[in-house]
């Protein structure tokens, strides 16, 4: 694909195991811990009426159209087939020049447009940092309600199956998305004076499958060059780090059922290629937490992201 380059060039001696979509797949609809409401209920699809279509194209064979459902006590859409860009932009006086490209979760499968989403998108822009949710495209799901839950329970029970795949079919599977974050950077850098951002400031914070892909951004779309990057509970295996890699911010649960206890590889990449890390280990949390307001300290992880946006100069100090 003409807009992620060189597929066949990828770092194959990157552990891109992070980047399995065997990975994605088990966390698709992993619940936050203690949450309610856990029931999917269609609703209509919103206006959006701010979203920017990102000229990607539609979804190839794509047989199904965009849905909406709530469970949570959040929103969440499936069967994206027209990848879009939302801003949310501080008021021009407050404005710090730094932006970030927001990329929810939701296994590929859907995203967690609120929680993972709108909501931090709004969290940053009221500290004067320009935030954009990035509403990729996703893997096709049957169009019925009751059909997307019988083929989520067929995945997971499938998924310890599944054998690892290799780094360079994962990266190429994702190209739809790598098109999709690709195209997000391009368009916020080419509206750069209109939406007083800094072009050389824009970074990617991604939640579950969407830390996913934001490593997959900044480890093989070269035209990309985030400023920096915020993984929040996403897989951490080791991968081969670029010299120039930005600083990386990461968030976790230890008591995340699917990363908790896997290994912390990445963090050591990036300390071995001696580039900026910081790393926030919470006791408990779980995965999914995202923006939701519990009685664990990973609720925190807002704030220390927001600290150290600030401690790179990409936020300003309170007065």
């Amino acid at each position: 694909m003409k807009q992620v380059e060189s597929m066949t060039k990828v770092r194959r001696s990157s552990r891109n195991a992070c980047l399995t979509l065997g990975l994605a797949l088990a966390f698709a609809l992993a619940a936050p811990a203690q949450a309610q409401n856990d029931k999917m209920t269609p609703i209509p699809t919103p206006a959006q009426a701010n979203a920017i279509e990102l000229g990607t194209g539609a979804l190839p064979n794509a047989t199904a159209s965009e849905s909406w459902h709530s469970q949570y006590g959040s929103t969440f859409a499936r069967n994206v087939t027209v990848a879009t860009l939302t801003p949310y932009l501080p008021d021009a006086g407050k404005a710090t020049g730094a932006a970030v490209i927001v990329a929810p979760g939701g296994g590929f499968r859907t995203l967690s447009m609120e929680n993972e989403g709108s909501d931090v998108a709004k969290a940053l822009a009221a500290q004067g940092v320009a935030a954009f949710v990035l509403k990729y495209r996703l893997k096709q799901t049957p169009k019925d309600m009751a059909g997307f839950e019988e083929s989520m329970k067929k995945m997971f029970s499938s998924t310890a199956k599944r054998p690892e795949p290799k780094a360079s079919d994962v990266i190429s599977d994702l190209a739809p998305q790598l098109a999709d974050s690709r195209a997000a950077f391009e368009l916020v850098r080419k509206n750069a004076a209109k939406w007083h951002v800094d072009p050389d400031k824009v970074g990617m914070v991604g939640f579950s499958a969407g830390a996913m892909l934001t490593l997959a951004t900044e480890l093989n779309v070269k035209a990309a060059k985030p400023a920096f990057i915020g993984l929040i509970y996403g897989p951490l295996a080791a991968v081969k780090v670029p010299a120039d890699a930005p600083p990386m911010f990461v968030a976790l649960a230890a008591d995340d059922p699917f990363f908790g206890n896997a290994g912390f590889g990445l963090i050591q990449s990036w300390r071995d290629a001696k580039r900026p890390v910081e790393f926030h280990l919470y006791e408990q949390g779980g995965h999914g937490f995202g923006m939701y307001q519990k009685t664990t300290t990973s609720t925190g992880w807002f704030g220390d992201f927001s600290r150290w946006l600030t401690m790179h100069g990409w936020i300003k100090p309170a007065a």
